[in-house]
């Protein structure tokens, strides 16, 4: 992704195109609570419950009857800005992203020894920032939000006992809003004007698998997931300060953009070490060098406006990232399996252009986790996660909206919770 043209006095192309990596900062992959225990480190060769429509839909091969999972999990994460410098003073706000829950649904389908049919709902990109008006950073962020809402039919085909496919086309819509301070170039710092802009557009991936059984012990599974290209029609609105000044607050501007969210590709292995303990291990590749520059060209802008925001250039020069995970689960009995995990998570961000919309760095990773069997065909799935990113600094400079530098250090906690009823 080169270059996003967006005809509007706002980079709501940055936060969406971002979305992911913000997730990748903060959020804890929530698409498989079972997974989430340990750390997703079988993701591609677990296929323990029906959410393997995500993890590796070859996996729908190995569950032999129906059953349905349903799932969420909340995230409660904590930023620690200090060192704090803005030409036009402000709040440190460390509170900056609310407290979200992400829901997950999945459901398979055995049809005969070869073919399984399985459909999931889940939230692979999100992002919600919220620093406030009086934020000293303001002019370079305030408010983002952007969500992806993903369909997944899926089916899969088992050529043996030992090796399956699967395939399974991607519906995906996605949501951004981002609200934004403009400064007053009359007065820099007082009477600051209000944008905010909105958009949404539906688009097609794809997520396919391949999973082996090596051995009597041993399992390895690889999935791709697609890349997906959104053309978002959007609408931004002008409202205080300096827009009151020139008799444009409460008009709303046209705006479109294109995004890319980048393709990944996940390999895990899982092998059972004796009748209690299975031992995973996975790494997961994403393509974020797609991410170089990022250019927005805003027309019908007031005269007085027009050079401040008429063309904004923000160089991201993103890189390609892996994340490694490690787990291990121990069968207790019949009724309780217990999960650990440990994961590190590369950011793509690098020091020279990370922003404070952005403010991610390489993270760690530590899960717990615990499924339950009370009946025969109902397992509860929980876990628990904690992550803490590298303290990473920010340090922006532009003629129209001052300097704004500052150290951050991210943490969060997740929890999450999910049942499997096999039919």
């Amino acid at each position: 992704m080169k270059k996003i043209m967006l005809n509007s006095p706002v980079g709501l192309a940055v936060v969406i195109a971002s979305a992911n990596v913000f997730a990748g900062g903060f959020a804890l992959n929530e698409q498989s609570i079972s997974g989430m225990g340990t750390g997703f480190a079988g993701r591609s060769s677990s296929a323990d419950d029906a959410s393997t429509v995500f993890g590796n839909p070859a996996g729908m091969a190995r569950l032999k009857r129906e059953q349905i999972n349903l799932g969420a999990a909340t995230l409660f994460a904590k930023s620690d800005i200090s060192q704090t410098r803005s030409t036009f003073g402000g709040e440190e706000d460390g509170d900056m992203v609310p407290t979200t829950t992400v829901p997950m649904g999945y459901y398979v389908k055995p049809i005969d020894e070869h073919w399984a049919f399985g459909v999931g709902f889940y939230v692979p990109f999100g992002l919600i920032t919220d620093y406030g008006s009086g934020f000293a950073g303001r002019y370079y962020a305030n408010k983002s939000e952007v969500t992806t809402l993903t369909f997944q039919p899926t089916v899969s085909y088992a050529f043996n006992e030992k090796v399956s496919i699967g395939f399974g086309p991607t519906i995906n819509r996605i949501g951004g809003e981002i609200s934004g301070m403009v400064a007053n170039p009359l007065s820099p710092g007082r009477n600051d004007g209000k944008l905010k802009s909105t958009g949404d557009d539906t688009a097609l991936g794809f997520n396919v698998g391949v999973l082996v059984q090596a051995t009597d012990q041993t399992r390895l599974g690889l999935t791709y997931h697609s890349k997906v290209s959104y053309h978002l029609d959007a609408k931004t609105k002008v409202t205080d300060g300096i827009f009151n000044l020139l008799g444009v607050s409460g008009r709303s501007y046209d705006a479109s953009l294109d995004v890319e969210t980048p393709e990944s590709l996940d390999f895990s292995v899982t092998h059972q070490l004796n009748g209690d303990w299975t031992l995973y291990v996975g790494s997961t590749w994403t393509r974020w060098s797609r991410f170089k520059e990022l250019t927005i060209e805003n027309s019908g802008l007031p005269p007085l406006l027009s050079g401040q925001l008429g063309t904004i250039s923000e160089e991201q020069n993103w890189r390609d990232t892996w994340a490694h995970a490690i787990g291990t689960t121990y069968q207790l009995n019949n009724q309780w399996v217990l999960r650990a995990g440990f994961s590190v998570d590369q950011s793509p961000a690098n020091n020279t252009d990370r922003g404070p919309r952005i403010p991610t760095g390489d993270r760690k990773v530590i899960s717990l986790g615990a499924g339950w069997t009370p009946a025969k065909d109902v397992t509860i799935d929980v876990a628990y996660s904690y992550l803490w990113e590298e303290s990473v600094k920010i340090n922006e400079t532009s003629a129209s909206r001052g300097a704004y530098s500052a150290q951050y250090r991210n943490s969060a906690s997740g929890l999450g919770t999910s049942v499997s009823y096999r039919f």
